[in-house]
């Protein structure tokens, strides 16, 4: 006999078996106050994705031209440092780094709205360990945020 309702729920994840069991998981944010779409929604991973992208190239083109000039294995480690600094620096100040403003996403803090700079650093030092940005929460914050409590919303 073929069940392929058991199938699909359990390639979709369960998330949605509990879904169709009855359970309201309502949207991303909701439980944070946030607004389900529109600005300051929460971002979507691919959005945050690419400006991760935009920011390490711009790191990476950084070490590579003026730091190591052009030598190749010293330029991941320090593009790990342009990357430290560039992401605490504006983080703290301005909310975004280069690439999270060219995908229309700012960094702030949950309770008072702007970043301070202890949080920027925190968040900033979690992040590049990697480990806490690659677990999430149900409303798709990455542990890194959710220990310095900052959120990623749309601008």
């Amino acid at each position: 006999m073929d069940n392929r309702q058991a199938i699909g729920s359990w390639l979709s994840g369960p998330r949605a078996a509990m879904e169709e069991a009855g359970a309201d998981f309502g949207y991303r944010g909701e439980q944070l106050g946030l607004p389900e779409h529109g600005p300051n929604s929460i971002a979507r991973p691919g959005r945050r994705l690419g400006a991760l992208v935009v920011d390490w190239a711009l790191c990476v083109l950084i070490a590579y031209g003026l730091i190591t000039h052009g030598d190749g294995p010293a330029t991941s480690n320090w593009a790990l440092g342009v990357f430290f600094v560039l992401s605490a620096l504006t983080v703290g100040t301005v909310g975004c780094t280069p690439g999270k403003r060219l995908f229309g996403i700012r960094v702030v803090a949950l309770s008072t709205g702007t970043v301070s700079p202890g949080r920027a650093l925190l968040r900033t030092v979690l992040l590049c360990v990697a480990v806490p940005a690659l677990i999430w929460d149900r409303d798709g914050r990455g542990l890194h945020d959710r220990l310095a409590r900052t959120v990623e919303v749309r601008i």
